[in-house]
């Protein structure tokens, strides 16, 4: 048999062990043209660091020799031996090593280093390269394509937890009241570096999309009482937890958090999940986020649902409602969740409020609270002050679309004098409606405003 026969029989063990999901690597031992040996590599199998294809020709057949001497011995492999295989070659005294495809990264053989050529050894084997060169790196090549792969599908399923963020629990929003639907999640966006975001996508794909934006310190939960009224008038509804928030991972530092980011991972979405005829619904930061998309691609935009927030554009003093807010959260990074929207929704159950501090089980989940209220911006030059005028001026001379406001009058943050303030820069906003019960997070009084939603901006 020639040296061409033998590799392919090196070969055949390879994709053995290709079938067994190791690196296809495999090897045969011929003493006087007679094969004595066989290996394929199982380090993963074996648990075994040394189990190389070589290593496990080498061991058989000095277990069935009786001696770890192998003279005369030739050794075929379909990759470049390593620096620990061609020790034990040497090792071993063989005649004659032959490998097929180079390893750039490890050979020993001449990519890397060369042992076999070094004088200094006490044995010299004779080493050729490159027989079957092609056939055994393309089996190489497409093994780790396929893995590549099945690594990106894995990731991309599974989204793997970066080291400097966290992640809730799942156990933490088992049974939460009123919150019935599957939940999404995506970690490719560019701006999300690998962290993974949730979001809710429900109802038929083409139509009306009710594109929903939360605040802080809520999430995605807070329009379960409006979500059941636009998926019934048959749209569909988007809403994302903002990273930081609910089902979202949450980075540990504070810093972490800026208004330019967390406005390109939304642009991000919206693109990514092409929304189309959005209607855009917004309240607190998700106001004063959302209300700068829809200058970058106005024709995905159709309407807007506003509820007590802002643009900070920077050239306008900051309401002492939010101040006053901003001030407690300072002294207060620790405040509790579901108190603060108990104290302001008598209405609602125990539950209903327990379910905000749901993403929140400890001080290492809260850096966005900690950071948001800093972020909205104060001055001219803040971070998001320039991007919000561009906004104001787009709404102001250039939306085409129809608008409803609803407005809290118990908010002391956003109420009506700030949201008077905004109609006059939504151009063809009618009058707000104004909820007396309600305070700044209005969608805990939202049904009757989905419903005239629908009728005013849904064409129905």
């Amino acid at each position: 048999m020639s040296d061409a026969d033998y590799m392919q029989l090196a070969l055949a063990q390879a994709r053995q062990a290709a079938e067994a999901g190791e690196v296809p690597v495999g090897a045969v031992l011929v003493r006087q043209g007679q094969v004595i040996a066989t290996g394929c590599n199982q380090p993963i199998s074996g648990h075994d660091p040394t189990a190389h294809a070589e290593m496990q020709a080498l061991r058989s057949a000095a277990q069935a020799g009786g001696n770890y001497r192998l003279d005369e011995c030739e050794l075929f492999v379909t990759l470049e031996p390593c620096a620990m295989c061609a020790g034990a070659m040497l090792h071993a005294r063989l005649k004659r090593v032959v490998f097929g495809a180079p390893d750039p990264k490890t050979g020993a053989a001449g990519s890397v280093i060369d042992l076999f050529a070094n004088p200094q050894l006490n044995h010299q084997t004779r080493v050729e390269g490159g027989v079957q060169a092609a056939e055994c790196g393309v089996l190489l090549q497409d093994f780790f394509r396929q893995r590549r792969g099945e690594q990106r599908q894995e990731t991309k399923l599974n989204h793997p937890l970066r080291d400097d963020a966290l992640r809730t629990p799942d156990s933490a929003f088992a049974g939460l009241p009123d919150y019935p639907w599957a939940p999404r999640y995506i970690s490719d966006l560019p701006s999300l570096g690998g962290l993974r975001m949730h979001y809710l996508d429900e109802g038929p794909q083409d139509g009306l999309t009710w594109l929903c934006l939360h605040g802080n310190p809520a999430w995605s939960y807070l329009y379960r009482k409006m979500i059941p009224v636009f998926l019934a008038a048959g749209d569909r509804v988007v809403a994302p937890d903002l990273i930081g928030f609910g089902k979202s991972d949450k980075p540990k530092k504070d810093s972490f958090h800026s208004f330019t980011g967390h406005r390109q991972t939304l642009l991000e979405l919206v693109e990514r999940l092409d929304l189309k005829n959005i209607v855009l619904v917004v309240q607190d930061w998700g106001g004063l986020l959302g209300l700068t998309l829809p200058m970058a691609a106005p024709d995905r935009y159709r309407g807007l649902l506003v509820m007590n927030t802002t643009l900070a554009t920077g050239d306008v003093p900051l309401s002492p409602g939010f101040l006053a807010w901003r001030e407690m959260c300072a002294k207060n990074p620790e405040f509790d969740v579901a108190r603060l929207f108990a104290r302001g929704n008598p209405q609602m159950r125990a539950e209903e409020c327990a379910a905000y501090n749901a993403p929140f089980p400890d001080r290492g989940h809260r850096a966005a609270l900690r950071a948001f209220p800093a972020l909205v911006p104060e001055a001219e030059d803040s971070d998001g002050a320039a991007v919000s005028r561009e906004a104001r001026s787009f709404w102001r001379d250039r939306w085409q679309g129809r608008s409803l406001m609803a407005v809290g009058a118990q908010d002391p943050v956003l109420g009506v004098p700030v949201m008077q303030q905004l109609q006059t820069m939504i151009r063809g906003c009618p009058e707000a409606t104004v909820l007396p019960q309600a305070g700044h997070f209005v969608q805990e009084h939202g049904k009757s405003i989905a419903h005239q939603a629908v009728h005013c901006l849904g064409g129905r």
